[in-house]
C-alpha cells in the first residue's frame, strides 16, 4: 500500500490474482476492505481506485479546506453533467462525486447525522430486504463510532474508528444565530439533543485536536503493515470478467489523467472468491453495463452484447434537492471566506493555529448550527393542499421522518472567485424525500472514463410538490437570516429577482430586524419569481444514490439482500448506490458507513470468517 509510487506518476504494481477484488476505494468499499483485512489478515484483498491517494494531505485532513474539492481544477472529484432543459431553467446541472481514496468521506463537509428508524425499516418491509431494518443495522451504526460529544449515550458507540464531535472551532456568530433561532421559533425546542425540531449544534466526523475522521485513514492507511491488503490508485475498472455466470476478475485501464505516460491497454486481474463493485452511484452501473449486465435497450444502443437483461441497472437515481441562499455578513464576523479565498494572512494564521493546537478555522467545516425540521400540521397546510396530502400519506403516520434538514453555513458555498470578496453566511437545506427519479447509463462500450448519460429527474415528476417544499424552506430560513445579528443584507445575485416594489424584496435591507418584526409578504408574482429561481438554482446536495437498487428483480432491483447481482455468482454491489427507492433523511456519510459494515458482515459470513 505505497502511495508514493503513484504520486510520482508510476503505475502501481498489481498481481495476477487476489481473493477479493473491490472496485472503488470510497466510503463503503473502504469499510469492507478494512474490516475484512483486519479480521482475516491472510485474505488477499485488492482495492482499485480511479483517483489519487489522500494520506496526510492537508486538503483532506483539514476540514476547513473542504471547499477546495469543489473547484474546477480539483483532482479529487469527478463532475457529472446534465443539460437540464426547461425543467432546470435551461442550465447545466453539475453533480460532483468523490474520486480519491476515501471517496466522499475524504472530500465532503464532514457533517454527521443518522437517518431515522423508519427509513431503514422501509428498506426491509416495503422493499423486501430481510436483515436491513433498523434493529439489524443499529448495532453496526454504533460499531463504527467513537462518540465524543457526551459519554454513556446508549444510542451511540464509543469504540469505533470514526470519531464524532463538534470540531476544533466554533464560529462565534454561529452561536449568536443559534440563540436567535431558538428565541424566534418558540414552537421548536432548543436543546443539543439529537432530536427532531431542535435548533442544535451540528455533529461532525472531526473532533477537537483531531483531523477529519475519514475511511481512508481509519480503515485502510492504519493497516499499512498488512501486506495482503493492496491498494492501487489511478485505475479505472472497465468491466467484470465471467466464466459462465461466475465473476472471476475484472478488466482495468490506467487513468490517463494522472498517469499520462502509462499504456492504454486493457489489463486483467483475477479474483478467486469474489468481486465487489463499490464505485459509486455514477460508476458502478457503468461497470455492470460494460459487462453486459443491464437493460437490453441501453446495451444495444452502446453496441454491448447482453449477458444479463437487468433493466434496473442505472435507473432509480435519487438525490436530495437543495436550495442555497447566500447573505452578506458583518465584516467583523469570523467566517471561512478568507480561507476559501486562500488569503495569505488568514491562511498563515490558521495554519499556525492548526499546527500548534489542531484548532481554529482549519479545524472546522464552518457548519455549526442546524435543525432536523419536521413541519407541524399547520405548516404543512400552509404549503397547499397538494403538499398536505403528501404529508398525510407519507409523514403523518411516521412521526420520526423529517423531510427537511436546514443548516447555517459560515461562508459562501461555491467558487469564491465568482463573488465579491466579503464575509458571507448561507442558509442551506434540502428536501429528504423527493419523488423525482433519474438515471445514469454508459455512453461507451469500452471507455470507463467516458462521460455518462445522466438524467437527474429533478423537477420532472410531480414537480409542484418539490417547488412547494423548497419555497417554504426559502421563506422560513429567510426570516431567520434577516434576524441574525450578523445579517448585513442579501447577496442579490444569488437570490430571486422579485418585481419592482415587491413587499418580498430585501434589496434595501442592510441591518437585522427585531425578532417580532412582521414576516415578509409574497404575492402571486413573487411566488412565480421564487419558483423560477428555484428551477434555475436548486441542485444537488452531493447525496447521489439508488442506481443499483436493492429490491426484488421483478420490481426493478439489481441486487438482493445479500448484495448479489441478479443472474450472476460471485459478484456483489455495495454502497450508497444501492439505496432502496425509499430515500433517507440524513447526510449520507453515516448511511454509507453502515452499508459498508453490513456488507463486510455479509461477506465475512459467506467466507466463513469468524470473530467479526
Amino acid at each position: 500500500m505505497d502511495p508514493h509510487t503513484t504520486l510520482k506518476g508510476i503505475p502501481p504494481t498489481i498481481d495476477d490474482e487476489y481473493d477479493i477484488i473491490i472496485s472503488g476505494g470510497g466510503t463503503s468499499g473502504g469499510v469492507v476492505a478494512g474490516r475484512l483485512a483486519a479480521t482475516d489478515p491472510n485474505l488477499r484483498i485488492l482495492v482499485l481506485e480511479c483517483g489519487p491517494h489522500t494520506l496526510n494531505m492537508l486538503d483532506h485532513v483539514q476540514p476547513g479546506r473542504n471547499s477546495q474539492h469543489l473547484l474546477p481544477e480539483t483532482s479529487t472529484m469527478r463532475f457529472h453533467m446534465e443539460n437540464g432543459g426547461d425543467a432546470l431553467g435551461n442550465r447545466l446541472l453539475v453533480v460532483p462525486t468523490g474520486q480519491c481514496l476515501g471517496g466522499g468521506s475524504a472530500t465532503n463537509y464532514t457533517m454527521y447525522n443518522r437517518s431515522f428508524p423508519s427509513d431503514y425499516d422501509d428498506w426491509e418491509e416495503i422493499y423486501n430486504n430481510p436483515g436491513w431494518g433498523f434493529v439489524d443495522l443499529f448495532p453496526l451504526m454504533k460499531k463504527t463510532e467513537t462518540y465524543e460529544i457526551k459519554p454513556d449515550d446508549p444510542t451511540h458507540g464509543y469504540e469505533g474508528p470514526i470519531k464524532v464531535g463538534y470540531g476544533g472551532w466554533y464560529q462565534p456568530y454561529a452561536k449568536e444565530y443559534l440563540d436567535m433561532a431558538r428565541q424566534y421559533d418558540k414552537e421548536r425546542a432548543g436543546t443539543d439533543d439529537d432530536d427532531t425540531n431542535d435548533f442544535k449544534t451540528i455533529n461532525k466526523f472531526v473532533v477537537r485536536s483531531s483531523p477529519r475522521s475519514d475511511v481512508a485513514h481509519n480503515f485502510l492507511y492504519n493497516q499499512s503493515d498488512n501486506k495482503n491488503l493492496h491498494i492501487a490508485t489511478y485505475v479505472y475498472v472497465n468491466c467484470v470478467i465471467f466464466e459462465g455466470t461466475r465473476a472471476v476478475g475484472v478488466e482495468y485501464q490506467w487513468n490517463q489523467r494522472f498517469l499520462p505516460n502509462a499504456d492504454k491497454n486493457n489489463h486483467v486481474v483475477r479474483a478467486k472468491r469474489m468481486v465487489l463493485l463499490s464505485s459509486g452511484t455514477f460508476s458502478s452501473p457503468g461497470i455492470l453495463e460494460r459487462s453486459g449486465i443491464g437493460s437490453s435497450e441501453v446495451l444495444k444502443k452502446n453496441n454491448i452484447e447482453t449477458f444479463v437483461d437487468l433493466p434496473g441497472v442505472g435507473e432509480n437515481y435519487q438525490d436530495h434537492n437543495s436550495v442555497f441562499a447566500t447573505y452578506v455578513a458583518d465584516p467583523e464576523a469570523q467566517t471561512l471566506d478568507p480561507i476559501n479565498r486562500n488569503e495569505p494572512e488568514a491562511m498563515a494564521a490558521a495554519n499556525e493555529e492548526w499546527e500548534k493546537t489542531r484548532t481554529g478555522p482549519l479545524a472546522s467545516n464552518g457548519v455549526d448550527v442546524g435543525i432536523k425540521f419536521r413541519p407541524f400540521p399547520h405548516e404543512a397546510a400552509s404549503m397547499g393542499p397538494e403538499y398536505l396530502k403528501r404529508y398525510n400519506e407519507y409523514l403523518a403516520n411516521a412521526p420520526d421522518k423529517v423531510p427537511f434538514l436546514m443548516v447555517f453555513m459560515g461562508f459562501h458555498l461555491g467558487n469564491s472567485a465568482l463573488v465579491e470578496p466579503q464575509s458571507y453566511f448561507a442558509m442551506v437545506g434540502y428536501h429528504a424525500y423527493p419523488l423525482a427519479r433519474g438515471s445514469v447509463h454508459v455512453t461507451s462500450a469500452d471507455d470507463a472514463s467516458a462521460p455518462v448519460d445522466f438524467k437527474s429527474g429533478f423537477f420532472r415528476r410531480v414537480c409542484s410538490l418539490i417547488y412547494l417544499a423548497l419555497k417554504f424552506f426559502y421563506k422560513y430560513t429567510r426570516e431567520l437570516a434577516r434576524r441574525a445579528p450578523s445579517f448585513r443584507g442579501e447577496y442579490a445575485p444569488l437570490h430571486p429577482t422579485f418585481p419592482t416594489g415587491s413587499k418580498a424584496s430585501l434589496s434595501e435591507s442592510k441591518e437585522p430586524v427585531p425578532l417580532d418584526a412582521p414576516k415578509l409578504e409574497y404575492n402571486e408574482d413573487d411566488e412565480k419569481a421564487l419558483e423560477t429561481w428555484i428551477r434555475k438554482t436548486s441542485g444537488t446536495t452531493f447525496h447521489s444514490m439508488g442506481t443499483c437498487a436493492m429490491k426484488p428483480r421483478e420490481d426493478g432491483g439489481v441486487v438482493d439482500n445479500k448484495l448479489n447481482v441478479y443472474g450472476t455468482q460471485g459478484l456483489k454491489v455495495a454502497g450508497i448506490l444501492f439505496h432502496c427507492p425509499a430515500n433517507v433523511s440524513s447526510n449520507t456519510y453515516s448511511v454509507a458507513l453502515t452499508i459498508g459494515e453490513k456488507a463486510a458482515a455479509i461477506i465475512a459470513e459467506e467466507l466463513g470468517i469468524t470473530g467479526f
